[in-house]
């Protein structure tokens, strides 16, 4: 949606190595939002991202305007049940049929052999690999890693919201998923592991969750079964941010 920074760029550039073509779209979706959030004051910065995208080796930018994806009447909507109801999804409700149905239309659109996505989504990514394959979509996808700051706080858009306190603050997501992944390692309780994670939370972040789930379905699970994702969700001043820790088999 714009607003890059090295989370985008390092999807560019593992395409780069694996594709003969490059293609990036830039669009702020409406259907993602809800009235309440900020689509309006979503950071846009045109011009950069196109530059950055120059510089990294695309070889196409898609850049449609809302009429193009959806014109007048347009009245059709992928649903992936239950994940769109889940942890972001209950928190904004809406919002994954919007990132579904735009991913399903530039699929449609671009007709691209591989899509890269970036872990930091990691709800998105698993919805959007059920979409993919419950539809016959002929795409592989790649999930590629979270991109970190040298703190650990994920590289996000929403990022550049924060003041300086509040960016300080903002690492402490990270920490209380690292230190909860490091609980359950010690032979933790789920209970116990996830106290210890908030404990590591900033007292002046407002937790949304904390919560380890299931890699394929994002249902909670009571002990750490591997695959799995240990997801968080925090508030710092009026910026909300989401991050997780992938623990493989």
């Amino acid at each position: 949606m714009g607003a890059l920074h090295e989370g985008h760029l390092e999807l560019v550039r593992r395409a780069r190595e694996r594709c003969a073509a490059v293609v990036a779209s830039i669009f702020v979706n409406p259907l993602q939002f809800a009235p309440s959030e900020d689509l309006a004051t979503y950071p846009r910065d045109l011009q950069h991202d196109r530059e950055k995208l120059a510089a990294a080796g695309i070889d196409a930018l898609f850049e449609p305007d809302v009429p193009a994806m959806y014109p007048a009447n347009f009245s059709t909507f992928v649903a992936v049940e239950p994940l769109e109801e889940l942890f972001e999804g209950a928190r904004r409700p809406g919002h994954f049929r919007g990132v579904s149905t735009v991913i399903a239309k530039l699929l449609n659109i671009v007709r691209p052999d591989v899509l890269f996505l970036g872990q930091k989504d990691a709800q998105q990514a698993v919805l959007l690999h059920k979409m993919i394959a419950d539809l016959d979509f002929s795409v592989e996808v790649e999930v590629v890693a979270t991109v970190r700051e040298p703190d650990g706080l994920a590289m996000s858009s929403r990022n550049r919201y924060l003041d300086a306190t509040r960016r300080v603050e903002a690492a402490t997501l990270y920490q209380a998923l690292c230190t909860t992944l490091r609980a359950f390692e010690g032979g933790a309780r789920k209970a116990d592991a996830l106290e210890a994670g908030i404990a590591a939370l900033s007292s002046r972040a407002h937790l949304d969750y904390l919560e380890v789930v299931d890699a394929a379905t994002f249902e909670p699970i009571e002990e750490l079964r591997p695959p799995a994702f240990i997801i968080g969700a925090a508030r710092f001043g009026t910026t909300r941010l989401i991050d997780n820790l992938w623990v493989p088999k």
